[in-house]
């Protein structure tokens, strides 16, 4: 995020950065309902006053953590998807692609988690002084879920196409890995799989990603 200086210690004229800063850390701390201004405010060192004159309250501060936290799992899967080796085969590299992104997006639901909550939250108003916003532009797409998407795109493009491929099966696909990976993801943090052990947990994750990439070859 350009907001994002990397710096925790507030500046003059860049209160609005260090606010920010500070929510992030307390979503990093503890998800979406640890960010308060009040408490943004307090970390910052400045009056509640002087925060609201950069937020309206504390939804417009969510937003803007959620933004954030978005950036942040859509890098790092950008990132596993750099690292991993090409191959020679069109088919299979598109297939390492989409399990390396598939794999960055669960690992950080599982590294981040207070992130992960943040970056899927609904921020509401929480008092009278904070208006409901308008709802002037759908909102923004989310860049995991297009990092998804042109994977399954790739992969279905380096296979042979099939001549009974059926118009809008791909961006149901899409839906259906993007589905399988945030549902085994919260299924690993608030769910019963929450309490496997490291070993069948990534056991669990694998056999997931395997049947998201197979299931490229149905369509």
């Amino acid at each position: 995020m350009a907001a994002i200086s990397g710096g925790k210690t507030y500046h003059h004229g860049d209160l609005r950065n260090a606010l920010i800063c500070a929510a992030v850390d307390l979503a990093t701390e503890g998800g979406p309902e640890r960010v308060v201004l009040r408490e943004a405010a307090r970390r910052v060192g400045v009056s509640p006053t002087a925060a609201y004159r950069h937020f309206d309250g504390r939804g417009e501060l969510l937003r803007t953590v959620r933004t954030h936290a978005q950036r942040l799992l859509a890098d790092a899967m950008e990132r596993a998807a750099a690292r991993e080796p090409g191959a020679d085969d069109p088919a299979l590299a598109a297939e390492r692609r989409l399990a390396a992104l598939c794999r960055a997006y669960v690992g950080f639901a599982v590294d981040q988690p207070g992130l992960y909550r943040a970056a899927f939250c609904v921020p509401r108003p929480t008092g009278a002084d904070e208006p409901v916003p308008e709802r002037q532009t759908p909102e923004p797409e989310v860049r995991a879920f297009t990092l998804l998407r042109e994977a399954l795109e790739a992969l279905t493009r380096a296979r042979t196409p099939r001549p009974d491929t059926r118009p809008g099966v791909r961006p149901a696909a899409g839906a259906a890995a993007w589905s399988a990976v945030h549902g085994l993801s919260l299924l690993l943090l608030e769910g019963p799989l929450r309490r496997l052990p490291a070993q069948r947990r990534n056991a669990v994750v694998e056999s997931t990603l395997a049947m998201v990439v197979s299931g490229t070859r149905a369509l």
